[in-house]
């Protein structure tokens, strides 16, 4: 039989467990991949955590949105993509597991050139990154100001924006900021400061702001520095975000993704698989653990003690 992580309460990352399911099976327009890699995300523990407001547990709740593995069977109706195809899931309920079916929709080849534990690692970060810049406009001449640039979403938007001709500051601790160079952004240390700080980094002003981390720092000196707060965007602090006069791109937004924003979230993580495969693209790779110590993952994400993308292996 198939096995995958579940949970049937929410709590602390000790809820989940590796359980046998039923071998699953393809429907009309879906396959199953055999999953080699399952990204784990903050949003992850949010949901099992409550953090992030979820529908009443009713039947086991299956973990997951990201993986990336090879195509194991196919249903009826499928042309896109053959048995034995490398595959990356995107936005699909269920990856912490051996076997899942996915819609056809959901998937993107991957070349023998990205790495499964690559292919986990995109849609939600990079996705994400892509579509916020996307909707915030970013291009040629602007200077993009990413609060957390060290974070997974941070580093793809530093390096979707640098390769669009956009001048980025990226808030980071000191350790992080060599990095944070190598990817073609100014780094800036956050805390008391910032806005100074950035100012000296930007003298000629800052006209976009990406928030990755959700402080009450990262939205005011975004505010502050950014004259069209239409311009300024967080992916944490959806609930209020309308109250703070900012954009929210999910993040617990009450207004959901539009089909668009949905349509460039799966374009990035086209893009970035032929960037990678081209060695254009970095994904910074983390801890790979076992599928059955999913909890101790919950707990390194929620410590942020991860540096790098944490995948989990079946």
């Amino acid at each position: 039989m198939a096995r995958a992580i579940v949970h049937t309460e929410i709590g602390s990352p000790d809820v989940l467990h590796l359980v046998e399911i039923p071998d699953p099976v393809a429907g009309s327009g879906e396959v199953v991949v055999k999953i080699e890699a399952a990204g784990v995300n903050p949003l992850d523990a949010k949901r099992r955590s409550g953090k992030r407001p979820m529908p009443p547990i009713t039947e086991p709740r299956r973990v997951g949105l990201d993986g990336a593995g090879v195509v194991d069977s196919i249903g009826e109706g499928v042309t896109e993509f053959a048995v034995g195809d490398r595959v990356a899931i995107g936005d699909t309920v269920g990856t912490y597991a051996t076997h899942l079916v996915v819609p056809v929709a959901h998937l993107s080849l991957l070349p023998d050139a990205v790495t499964a534990a690559e292919g986990a690692a995109l849609s939600i970060p990079v996705g994400t990154a892509y579509q916020c810049l996307r909707s915030l406009s970013v291009g040629e001449g602007d200077t993009l100001l990413i609060h957390a640039g060290s974070g997974a979403v941070g580093q793809a938007a530093i390096q979707f924006a640098v390769a669009w001709g956009a001048t980025v500051i990226a808030t980071g601790s000191p350790a992080r900021h060599e990095q944070l160079r190598e990817l073609g952004a100014i780094p800036v240390a956050y805390g008391t400061g910032l806005a100074d700080r950035v100012r000296t980094a930007a003298p000629d002003g800052v006209t976009v702001a990406l928030d990755c981390i959700g402080t009450d720092e990262a939205v005011e000196v975004s505010k502050e520095l950014v004259s069209d707060h239409d311009r300024i965007a967080t992916i944490v602090r959806g609930p209020d975000a309308a109250a703070l006069g900012i954009r929210a791109f999910s993040g617990g937004a009450p207004t959901p993704l539009t089909e668009q924003e949905l349509a460039w979230r799966h374009e990035g993580v086209d893009v970035a698989i032929a960037l990678i495969a081209a060695g254009d693209f970095q994904i910074e790779l983390g801890a790979e653990l076992p599928l059955s110590e999913a909890a101790q993952a919950h707990e390194l994400i929620e410590a942020h003690a991860a540096r790098g993308k944490i995948t989990l292996v079946p």
